[in-house]
């Protein structure tokens, strides 16, 4: 019957305007008669009256009646149909919902980004994201991956040790070149207002890396700060071409500014004690740092203990000044890890509103609010008293260190990889998990997205870097065999014993510790040891240490060349 109104009513063109206006008047008041608001009703009547004196057939608010006309019949027989089905309309606000989009639509209020960041949102559209293609170039793992602002230059830096920009419309190799690091790299960061030609890069040397794309493509590097031990992320000051962050495993938290030709080590992190301060002699190992994107002012990092921490630049630099000890302003902790000593954080994410999101190795992810902190003391702080954070769960996050992320216009989706080789998206508000994807033979990395479109990237051991959008017709259902996928996750989560580790992973860990006690000692690197050192490693892999499913191709990347925590 809809269909066949519809059919009667709008295709055929010999109707006039006065019972085109008699059908709208009807079909709208009997809709409100079905959901009866003293706003809407007023408003209504002051709609009708306007379109009832319109005797020019010619005229643009009579074209845009007519689609209206079209709208409010649908929705008023749809009605009518719930109705008849003793569906309960009355009690329910959708219904005037609709008329306001409806009419906001049809009359032009509705702009084509708010369209577009609604349908971002949707769940129906992430339940429809597949594998658009990859891009190939790197010759190691890709540790990192960067959308440019506008979305369409993607930046990526991998154990090759070389920045690579990819054009994502076309998914080919745009810009490749050197970083100058000896190690390999972590992270990559494209410095806005910079037309994306000034990139920061860190990497597991410790070294903090300038490089100035030139206007034929040949890029320029040095080296602007250094750390003494791997440094895995740097945090860039949002809409500043000039300041950015960096952390490293030596507990120090490091300010740059491009402008200048130094660097100025803000504070060694370290852990709590018992009096309220920061013990020196125990400087925590830092994973990451990320700046709060309503307020540049405020920056979190996590490391080797259980608590992320924020802290207020001002008030840091007030401190610098007077050789004060670090402080925070605020900490964050779930109340059942408060008590809990082997943990420890490796990435941190703020949302659009300032929630902050920690990912724990071997544990669980969590949703924070801003004013849901222990504040500058955990220590004295009364687990009753403690607001349960959001809960996501189902990955697992041990072998490597894994970014988490934020996906859709207004972060309503949290994003993960896993040492199995998935994709996790769960939806922010209710922790429901919407979608779950292969992204990696292995282990995934990073997943990172679009900033303006429901497109994803992400990274891993393998050599490639995977695009994800939504592209098939149908809803994608989560994988058959999820449950054993997720319980498998947990089983090496609750007991680390059963972890099994391939002998390329050992002798990766093997590697990484052995360079990171001597950079301890020797306070820097040298070329012709790192060069002796990767050719002792090639001939102990040459020795029986091989891929555990013997490819090599340019898509399968080796896992002894991967961020081991």
């Amino acid at each position: 019957m809809l269909a066949q109104t519809e059919s009667y009513l709008f295709l055929h063109g010999n109707i006039s305007g006065v019972v085109k206006r008699g059908f709208l008047c009807i079909g709208f008041l009997l809709v409100l008669c079905s959901c009866v608001d003293i706003i809407i009703f007023f408003y209504s009547i002051f709609f009708l009256v306007l379109l009832l004196k319109l005797d020019d057939p010619s005229s643009s608010v009579t074209v845009i009646s007519d689609y209206i006309l079209h709208d409010f019949t649908v929705l008023y027989l749809s009605t009518m149909n719930q109705k008849m089905n003793n569906t309960d309309v009355c009690n329910n606000t959708t219904t005037q919902h609709h008329i306001f989009q409806l009419f906001n639509t049809q009359s032009g209020f509705n702009s084509p980004r708010n369209f577009s960041r609604r349908i971002s949102a949707s769940e129906d559209i992430v339940k429809r994201i597949d594998l658009a293609g990859k891009l190939i170039g790197h010759e190691g793992c890709v540790n990192t991956i960067e959308f440019n602002c506008s979305g369409d230059r993607l930046v990526s830096g991998s154990d090759d040790r070389r920045v690579m920009f990819w054009n994502v419309a076309t998914k080919s190799l745009a810009l490749s070149y050197a970083s100058g690091h000896v190690d390999n790299i972590f992270q990559a960061r494209i410095m806005p207002f910079s037309d994306d030609r000034t990139i920061v890069t860190s990497a597991a040397d410790g070294q903090v890396r300038l490089g100035q794309v030139g206007e034929h493509g040949h890029a320029q590097t040095k080296k602007l700060g250094q750390h003494h031990g791997r440094v895995h992320k740097l945090a860039v000051e949002p809409g500043s071409p000039h300041i950015f962050y960096s952390c490293g495993e030596d507990g120090f938290v490091q300010h740059f500014d491009l402008r200048s030709n130094s660097s100025t080590k803000l504070f060694c992190c370290s852990s709590f004690s018992e009096d309220n301060r920061h013990s020196s002699s125990s400087s925590l190992r830092l994973n990451t740092i990320v700046i709060d994107p309503r307020n540049p002012n405020y920056f979190s990092i996590g490391g080797s203990d259980k608590y992320a921490r924020v802290y207020d630049i001002r008030k840091l630099q007030q401190e610098h000044a007077s050789n004060s000890h670090d402080q925070p302003v605020n900490t964050f902790c779930p109340k059942h890890l408060l008590k809990t000593h082997d943990i420890s954080i490796n990435d941190i994410s703020y949302s659009n509103t300032s929630e902050l999101l920690v990912s724990y190795n071997d544990e669980l992810i969590y949703l924070f609010q801003k004013n849901s902190g222990l504040g500058l003391d955990p220590l004295s702080v009364s687990n009753e008293n403690l607001e349960e954070p959001l809960m996501y769960s189902g990955h697992r996050n041990s072998l490597t260190v894994k970014r988490v992320s934020f996906f859709g216009p207004n972060s309503e989706y949290v994003m993960s990889g896993s040492d199995c080789g998935h994709i996790f998206i769960w939806k922010k508000k209710d922790c429901k998990l919407v979608r779950v994807m292969e992204g990696d033979r292995r282990i995934v990395n990073q997943v990172e997205a679009h900033p303006n479109i429901p497109v994803l990237a992400s990274s891993g051991l393998e050599k490639s870097i995977k695009l994800w959008a939504p592209m098939s017709t149908d809803t994608l259902p989560l994988p058959h065999d999820l449950q054993e996928i997720m319980e498998s996750n947990k089983r090496g989560r609750e007991d680390h014993s059963r972890v099994t580790l391939t002998p390329d992973v050992i002798m990766h860990v093997l590697r990484l510790h052995r360079r990171q006690a001597m950079a301890y000692m020797e306070r820097r690197h040298n070329r012709d040891d790192i060069a002796s050192d990767e050719e002792d490693e090639s001939d102990a892999y040459m020795l029986g240490f091989a891929d555990e499913d013997g490819h090599g191709s340019l898509e399968d990347g080796n896992s002894t060349e991967c961020s081991i925590v």
